[in-house]
């Protein structure tokens, strides 16, 4: 057995405040959020994400020409259809009623580069932010379904909520916004 060594002194330890997640019960347990009693408020999220691929993918997806159609109007449809269907995917995310869901792509000027940004809005009772994220990453990997025959080493990447508005807790905009 190990002795304390007489020279050190023990350091005492800081208590940190209990954080409460909101998707977990008392006992631990997973749990969807009730927001029953949360009035319905406007609620908008922006979130952008990138993928980085070879000069040939970027000037195939840029040109339009990819062999399985426009990859940049599949990629806004798979956007747009992703956030309708988010509780689908993420399990204890609410269903809600959206009412604008746009999707910008935008070529970089690096010519390898493409950033995917995607705006929610609904008024409902909870925020959009896992909308919007779902639907960018949902487009990121639409375009790389399209283009994967050209380059397999594509990166998807920064896949980041960059502002929201509404709710109990306010607007955020993310501080290192390009």
């Amino acid at each position: 057995m190990k002795r304390p060594d007489p020279g050190r002194q023990a350091v005492p330890r800081l208590r940190r405040p209990a954080i409460r997640l909101s998707h977990v019960d008392a006992r631990g347990r997973a749990r969807m959020v009730d927001v029953s009693a949360k009035p319905p408020t406007l609620r908008e999220a922006v979130a952008a994400g990138t993928i980085r691929m070879s000069h040939a993918a970027f000037r195939t997806v840029r040109s339009r020409r990819a062999a399985k159609g426009d990859a940049v109007a599949i990629a806004r449809v798979a956007g747009i259809s992703a956030a309708k269907r988010t509780s689908e995917l993420i399990p204890l995310c609410h269903a809600i009623p959206l009412e604008h869901v746009e999707v910008d792509v935008r070529f970089g000027a690096n010519r390898r580069t493409i950033e995917v940004e995607s705006r929610v809005r609904a008024r409902w009772s909870t925020g959009v932010e896992m909308e919007a994220l779902v639907a960018v990453a949902a487009s990121l990997l639409t375009l790389y379904d399209m283009v994967k025959a050209i380059d397999r080493g594509m990166t998807l990447g920064a896949i980041r909520l960059l502002r929201k508005i509404g709710g109990r807790s306010g607007e955020f905009v993310r501080a290192d916004r390009p």
